[in-house]
């Protein structure tokens, strides 16, 4: 055979023929030689970036580079207040990032923690343990009930032998192994004759030739995955590069502008140099960082109470700009165990209603099901009891259930028409018990009760249709078997994605011997179906609506059959009832181009390979979409970490998953991420509220002064009433605006594009026209002091005073980008009023205070000054309240796609 053949498809002859090995192992001299060789088992670990570096990068951001300088420049100049705060902002920023980039190397330790300290495997003839870590490729290792495998192997012998192999493949119910080679295009849940490194045996004992150890395993190819994709960038990220770019342009052109104006005007070169810092500084929105950080921060808070907890701070913004939800379906869409939702017996359809082991069994009509008055309903639900190895039972903290998910089902199923499984099973005495055999596909139990003894049979209906030659009635009457209807009604279940079934039994003379039960037995009397699934979570149809209805796209990634995601996907509103499903052997054979065309109309992708989900991701990204992903295995670990935002399952999720993950859903519930949407939405808005204000009173500040100096009229502001302004008076209102409240209908608009930035163009206009109205007060003011024969001195008061008043109705007007400013509480954000009424007190109080008008040159102004100050101050309600309108009207008319128009 081709040595490229993978080991999954090549006989048991060929693997030993091909390393070398036989039903013996190997001798330990050719062990050493092959571990010099092939190396230790173990996944290698990169060395970690020195801290030092990883601070360093902290500081390559564009607005962070501009913060540094002003803060060199303040110092230089000597206003340390003003150079202390940027630094409070830097720090911040830097601690936050150094604890991002460590999040990447955890991954990779948490998988660590997958491998197998010790090994039990055969070596010179004879069974021993050793350090899994001295594993090479031909050793002969042996996989019992409870194990964790400790490296790939190639099954030669299998003993009723399942292995959990979630972690790597994401589906819940155990897979039955075995020795026969499957097809080489064979997905990783597909490869019966395989174990792979990581996995848990849950029963059984076989054994195992070692094909890949290390890196070289289905477990180190995702390690490497982890270690050589790069954590998407987020859109607020982008946005605030893009910011800072702006600023930092400004900046340098309001200083040179400043500089070159006033010393062609006639002032003095230090006068000007003075100037041009103070207006640098009063441009750069130094008080953003920090306002971003808090407002994250308080993201995080009202997301953690909505059970979804925060490992990264961009991810709370991102969320709000996610357009694709790729989701995976066990325990996320489902509830990660297997349950009866259908029986069928005697002709009839019943359902169980509310859910195994509390529910309700019904039939169509909804009336319930008289379990005593159907012989043929209860020996269905009996028989699933006695042919079974699996054990549920009820303590004090819930049910506790231990064995194969499909017979725990089934036992869940009976215990929901009362009966009890311990009790079932001390009632009837086992004379002969055959467990399930996946050869055979069928298992059997020999009972007696009181001396009534009977042969029960559970196993695949195709199997169990050829042995019956009787059926139970709907009057309880046993009458000619229909194999045709029993198989069209298994049919129907399984098209819709459902497990099934069948039971049947043979009453037995009571002194005769067991049957023999090596061969297949016959004559059987049917009794019923019974349909088993994963069955979604509660409330999550309802929620991928919701998605919908905000622009969402949610799509279904998973590792379990093609038939099974397809029925939960048109059951969820994932996908339409035609809607096509892309399996992993297909996509395989997709090109980029290929794959991208079809994700346009591919909902569900099934049995897909961790490296195909990573590629997905990466080609919905490549279309210019933001995706947020959901998982809880090792194999969904690279896709995590590459989506803009991973979400990892709390309560089921592995190690891995959580640390790869920028998010962890706390109840495994994907209602939580459509809460977390909401929250992350919220977020960005008050990001976009924080900046709208700062910028906006920038531009009036900044604007005055230069018009002032253009017009040769008295400096309007001193450098150190600027600082004042800029740090103490909007500081306390940039601050409280990161917790405003959200507004009305957020989830119903439609997510923002990628391109939009923080500021958009509508609030741009709103901020131009906003610093136009308080530069024109304020130098309205201004000139009034002088013209009545104020001092300078009072003039400059008076201005910054309206500047402060312009200030406090301002964020006001930010509270909303559409909504009027009387339909919103002032009380709504406590924080907000707080923060505005101490702002104008402290600035009051520094007017009355020799020491604060010695450092700001300030002097008291009387009420007939302040009523003045606060008449004009209040044109920037009447403009913003002015421009909210026509906006409005104009999104009425579909002139422009705004979020008002968005929340209609």
């Amino acid at each position: 055979m081709d040595e490229t053949t993978p080991w999954h498809a090549r006989d048991v002859a060929d693997i030993e023929r091909s390393l070398q090995t036989g039903g013996y192992g190997l001798t330990s001299a050719e062990a050493a030689a092959r571990l010099s060789h092939f190396g230790p088992n173990r996944l290698r670990q990169r060395p970690r970036t020195p801290l030092l570096l990883v601070a360093v990068r902290q500081f390559l951001s564009p607005l962070i580079f501009i913060m540094f300088v002003a803060m060199v420049v303040t110092l230089v100049v000597g206003t340390y207040l003003d150079a202390g705060v940027i630094a409070v902002a830097l720090a911040l920023n830097a601690i936050v990032g150094v604890t991002q980039e460590r999040k990447a190397e955890n991954t990779v330790q948490a998988l660590m923690r997958l491998v197998v300290p010790r090994a039990r495997l055969v070596r010179d003839g004879r069974e021993q343990e050793i350090d899994s870590a001295r594993l090479v490729p031909g050793d002969l290792v042996v996989v019992e009930a409870g194990s964790r495998v400790p490296a790939d192997l190639r099954l030669i012998s299998a003993s009723l032998v399942k292995i959990d192999e979630s972690l790597l493949t994401g589906e819940s119910a155990t897979v039955t192994k075995n020795v026969e080679p499957v097809p080489a295009s064979a997905a990783l849940g597909d490869r019966r004759s395989m174990a792979y490194m990581g996995t848990i045996v849950s029963s059984g004992r076989g054994l195992g030739i070692v094909v890949a150890t290390g890196e070289r395993t289905e477990l180190g190819a995702i390690a490497g995955l982890i270690k050589s994709g790069e954590p998407a960038r987020t859109p607020i990220q982008d946005r605030l590069d893009r910011f800072a770019k702006i600023i930092g342009a400004a900046v340098v052109a309001i200083s040179g502008v400043a500089f070159v104006s006033g010393i062609a005007l006639g002032r003095s070169v230090a006068e000007m140099f003075r100037i041009a810092v103070a207006l640098a500084v009063a441009t750069v929105p130094e008080g953003l960082p920090v306002a971003v950080t808090i407002t994250f921060a308080i993201g995080v808070g009202r997301m953690a109470r909505r059970h979804a907890i925060i490992r990264r701070l961009p991810a709370v913004e991102t969320l709000g700009s996610t357009t694709v939800i790729g989701s995976d379906k066990t325990g996320t869409l489902t509830e990660n165990r297997m349950s009866v939702l259908e029986l069928w017996v005697a002709g009839r359809r019943y359902r169980i209603e509310g859910g195994t082991p509390d529910g309700e069994i019904v039939d169509d009509e909804d009336v319930p099901a008289a379990i005593e008055g159907s012989r043929a309903l209860h020996l269905t639900l009996l028989t699933g009891v006695l042919t079974n190895a699996a054990d549920v039972y009820r303590t004090e903290e819930g049910l506790h259930a231990t064995g194969d998910p499909t017979e725990i089902a089934l036992l869940t199923s009976a215990m929901t028409a009362g009966m009890e499984p311990s009790e079932v099973r001390a009632a009837y005495s086992t004379d002969v018990d055959v467990p399930f055999d996946p050869a055979r596909r069928l298992s059997a139990s020999v009972r007696d009760r009181h001396g009534d003894r009977a042969l029960y049979v559970k196993g695949a209906p195709e199997k169990l249709i050829a042995m019956c030659a009787r059926t139970l009635t709907d009057g309880d009457e046993t009458g000619p078997f229909d194999a045709g209807a029993v198989t069209a009604a298994a049919s129907d279940q399984a098209a819709r994605g459902l497990r099934v079934l069948a039971f049947a039994y043979r009453p037995l003379p009571c002194r005769t011997h067991p049957p023999p039960l090596d061969q297949d037995p016959d004559d059987l009397v049917f009794c019923g179906l019974q349909a088993m699934a994963d069955p979604p979570r509660a409330g999550v149809r309802d929620a991928i609506a919701a998605c919908h209805e905000a622009g969402i796209r949610v799509i279904m990634i998973t590792g379990d059959h093609a038939d099974t995601a397809a029925a939960i996907g048109r059951q969820l509103g994932i996908s339409s009832p035609d809607g096509a499903v892309l399996d992993g052997s297909r996509l395989r054979r997709l090109s980029d181009d290929e794959l991208r065309a079809a994700s346009r109309d591919t909902s569900v992708f099934a049995r897909v390979a961790p490296e195909q989900k990573l590629r997905i991701v990466t080609c919905l990204q490549d279309m210019g979409h933001v995706v947020a992903v959901t998982g809880d295995g090792v194999n969904d670990a690279p896709a995590l970490r590459a989506a803009q935002i991973g979400v990892a399952m709390g309560r089921d999720g592995t190690d891995v998953a959580r640390e790869a993950a920028d998010m962890v859903l706390a109840d495994d519930n994907f209602e939580s991420i459509v809460a977390a949407v909401e929250e992350g939405r919220v977020t960005f808005d008050n990001v976009r509220k924080v900046t709208f204000f700062l910028i906006s009173t920038a531009i009036g500040l900044v604007a005055a002064i230069l018009v002032g100096l253009w017009l040769r009229w008295p400096l309007l502001m001193l450098p150190a009433q600027l600082l004042w302004l800029n740090l103490v008076t909007s500081g306390l209102q940039d601050l409280a605006l990161a917790f405003e409240p959200g507004e009305h209908g957020v989830l119903r608009r439609t997510p923002r594009r990628r391109s939009e930035g923080i500021m958009s163009p509508i609030v741009w206009e709103r901020a131009l026209i906003a610093g136009a109205v308080m530069a024109v007060g304020t130098l309205r003011l201004f000139r009034w002091e002088l013209t009545m024969g104020g001092s300078l001195h009072r003039a400059q008061t008076v201005a910054l005073s309206t500047m402060v008043v312009f200030q406090a109705f301002q964020v006001g007007n930010t509270r909303s980008e559409w909504r009027s400013i009387f339909r919103i509480s002032p009380f709504a954000n406590r924080f907000l009023f707080l923060a505005t009424a101490a702002a104008l007190g402290v600035h009051v109080t520094a007017l009355y205070l020799p020491v604060t008008q010695y450092v700001l040159r300030v002097e008291p102004i009387e009420l007939q000054a302040w009523l003045r100050i606060v008449a004009v101050a209040a044109s920037v309600i009447v403009a913003m309240e002015l421009h909210k309108a026509l906006r409005r009207r104009a999104g009425r008319r579909g002139r422009f796609d705004g979020p008002e128009a968005a929340a209609r």
